[in-house]
């Protein structure tokens, strides 16, 4: 991998990095309509990612196939979703919202199934921008440089408000603000690991990229409907549109960036 390709993968990261460190500047909770503004950003930003980033070139790669072209995107995407229910089903996690631990039962502590449910989370993620890049070495004339990068700064933004919604909880349940922090922080680790094991995988069967794109397109849609979406329309103490807008907003900053630096 190329010093380009490196920096891309770990911008993700980055983002959730600094906003893991807003336990430093912040108060320690965040108010429910503010996490689920959040979510629904997160949303949007996912989803417009799945659509130009994975699906719509996957597609694109595809075209030779004629009428038949939406096959790869179709078996990779629901492919994708399968993986994220297999995950979701045999690793124990607990959504920040939850009391009821999700998976198999197993004796860890509620922090520990907590940072589990934000790394389930972030794998598809790390795989999208994996296999984004992983198109851009092998010169795939449907994946540019700045696609890619427009992929990982908009996963990027999203990961900024997730790495806060991590940290600040833990530290309200007593953690100190530099665990706090560190654990905010290694919640995102698995983005990158996540990226160079795809971008590894992609290379031996570079034959099945468009397969790929549209598997971490699957996968991050599950996250999508699964998680982020049912955390925000949840009832509450008073009922809001902000969160809608803020998906709407999400939607519409990734699909700038994408067509933009596309």
């Amino acid at each position: 991998m190329d010093a380009k390709t490196i920096i891309g993968i770990l911008i993700p990261f980055l983002g959730t990095s600094l906003g893991a460190g807003c336990v430093f500047l912040m108060k320690d909770t965040i108010k429910e309509i503010t996490s689920k503004i959040l979510a629904d950003f997160a949303a949007g930003v996912m989803v417009a990612a799945s659509v130009w980033s994975l699906l719509l070139p996957s597609i694109d790669m595809s075209s030779d196939m004629g009428k038949f072209a939406f096959v790869p995107a179709a078996v990779g995407f629901m492919i994708g979703i399968l993986f994220l229910l297999l995950l979701d089903n045999i690793i124990p996690h607990l959504h920040m919202d939850s009391d009821t631990p999700e998976g198999p039962k197993a004796k860890i502590k509620k922090t520990t199934m907590l940072i589990l449910a934000v790394t389930l989370h972030n794998i598809p993620e790390g795989m999208a921008v994996g296999v984004v890049f992983a198109g851009f070495i092998n010169n795939d004339v449907n994946i540019t440089f700045a696609s890619a990068m427009a992929l990982s700064i908009g996963i990027a933004i999203q990961n900024f408000p997730e790495g806060a919604i991590i940290s600040l909880p833990l530290k309200a349940n007593g953690a100190s603000k530099k665990k706090s922090f560190t654990l905010g922080v290694l919640s995102g680790i698995v983005e990158p690991i996540a990226a160079v094991i795809t971008i590894f995988l992609s290379n031996i069967m570079l034959s099945i990229l468009p397969y790929l794109l549209a598997f971490a397109a699957g996968a991050m849609m599950y996250v999508v409907v699964e998680e982020l979406i049912p955390e925000a329309s949840a009832e509450g103490e008073n009922h809001s549109n902000l969160p809608t807008i803020s998906f709407a907003v999400g939607f519409c900053i990734m699909m700038v960036l994408d067509v933009a630096l596309g």
